[in-house]
């Protein structure tokens, strides 16, 4: 269903995996990676969002580099090792190519996004403001550190995470979720009771994979973004 893109990024190239629905229009949703890369499972979530009427764009942040699901090491490495200020001009420009595709119909674009990619997406929704009109993270968010300025935050956000993840802790989810709240932001986050981390990746490359509970949190992610974007 999808192919290969390229689009611009502050002077210079990205490729990207752009999904589109059979009718070739619809709303716009940014959906951004697991620490893997550009593979193939998340070209499959594409896909699929363009099956419920999405256009879904999937950014290249590795510029190519890829690994697979055998290789946790690698993928430690591409995610530490991705320079985070081109990440960010990548992202931002992957919203304004949708933003400017007369095939969107609408003008906030939703971002989705799984592991380093939840993380991301929360970053993404926090830096673009009103651009963003619906954020989903699975399993993934800034935290300590890596927090950014929660001020320019417009977006609802509605997250999915694991109840057993070393990576995203509840306790530390739930924390952000409290400040977030406090700060007056619309934001709700979801612990999945007894998932693991990455609990929606089919490829089940962590062996926590959990097709019941990531259709319970898929379905009204679709019917969130819908409702937000039109």
């Amino acid at each position: 269903m999808g192919e290969m893109i390229s689009f611009a990024s502050n002077g210079d190239k990205v490729d990207g995996y752009l999904a589109k629905p059979a009718s070739g229009f619809g709303l716009g949703v940014l959906v951004l990676q697991e620490w893997w890369g550009l593979h193939p499972q998340i070209k499959r979530v594409a896909d699929r969002l363009a099956d419920d009427g999405f256009v879904a764009l999937v950014p290249d942040l590795y510029r190519g580099e890829l690994a697979e699901h055998t290789e946790m090491d690698k993928a430690a490495h591409l995610m530490t090792t991705l320079p985070p200020d081109r990440a960010a001009r990548d992202m931002g420009a992957a919203v304004d190519y949708l933003r400017a595709s007369p095939d969107v119909e609408s003008d906030k674009i939703g971002v989705i996004g799984f592991c380093m990619g939840g993380m991301l997406t929360l970053l993404v929704a926090a830096q673009h403001g009103d651009k963003i009109g619906a954020a989903v993270p699975f399993y993934g968010a800034p935290l300590g550190e890596s927090e950014p300025d929660w001020s320019t935050l417009t977006a609802p956000v509605r997250g999915h995470f694991a109840a057993n993840d070393d990576f995203f802790p509840p306790s530390a989810i739930k924390a952000l979720e409290d400040k977030l709240q406090d700060m007056g932001k619309n934001v709700q986050f979801e612990v999945v009771p007894d998932t693991g981390h990455a609990f929606g990746n089919e490829d089940n490359p962590l062996g926590t994979h959990d097709p019941v509970a990531f259709e319970r949190c898929w379905r009204p992610s679709i019917g969130f973004m819908k409702e937000r974007l039109r």
